[in-house]
């Protein structure tokens, strides 16, 4: 048997840390952030509280990697060619895909809303989010202005209260909830 190469050791590591990760998401968006405790994790993820410690110092880290590895994802779909700059198409993309990721990725965003009810978990997170959020509405007034809209950033702050309460209902009420016929209506507001 030849010895594992350094790449090979990263590869296991990081699949070990992103399994970690995934178990925690599934942890917290279930039983809360504060219910869930570190040994919750490790027993769950078939490791020991200690090799839990050896990826992530504590769970406030784990649950910031957590946010912002789905914020990442969410970042792509918002500006994919990252120049700042809101199109009709990349709009339409952001509308189609975003519903997707919510469908795919239903744990993530199930703790995502929680977050907004426990002020002190949000705020290991705060930053990044704001941070994001303001660029976000900022591409948004921007093209909502280049579209001639009357109020283009009250129209931007609608369409995120809108994308809000569409995350929202699709956590509440995922089996009933009509993906596909939501993602059309948002195409037909903000696309045409």
């Amino acid at each position: 048997m030849t010895p594992r190469t350094k790449k090979q050791f990263e590869n296991i590591r990081e699949e070990k840390r992103n399994m970690i990760m995934n178990v925690a998401l599934e942890l917290f968006s279930s039983d809360g952030y504060y219910t869930t405790s570190i040994s919750d994790i490790a027993m769950k993820a078939g490791i020991s509280k200690g090799l839990l410690y050896n990826y992530f110092d504590s769970k406030d880290e784990l649950i910031q990697e957590i946010i912002f590895s789905g914020l990442d994802k969410l970042d792509e779909l918002i500006d994919p060619n990252r120049d700042g700059v809101l199109t009709k198409e990349e709009l339409r993309f952001f509308i189609e895909n975003f519903l997707d990721l919510m469908v795919e990725e239903q744990h993530f965003w199930k703790l995502y809303f929680s977050l907004f009810l426990q002020p002190p978990v949000l705020s290991l997170v705060e930053k990044r989010l704001k941070n994001m959020v303001t660029a976000y509405l900022t591409m948004l007034t921007n093209y909502f202005e280049s579209q001639g809209y009357d109020d283009p950033e009250i129209e931007s702050l609608l369409f995120g209260a809108i994308f809000d309460g569409i995350g929202l209902n699709f956590i509440g009420n995922t089996a009933l909830f009509p993906v596909e016929r939501v993602k059309e209506k948002m195409i037909r507001m903000y696309c045409k």
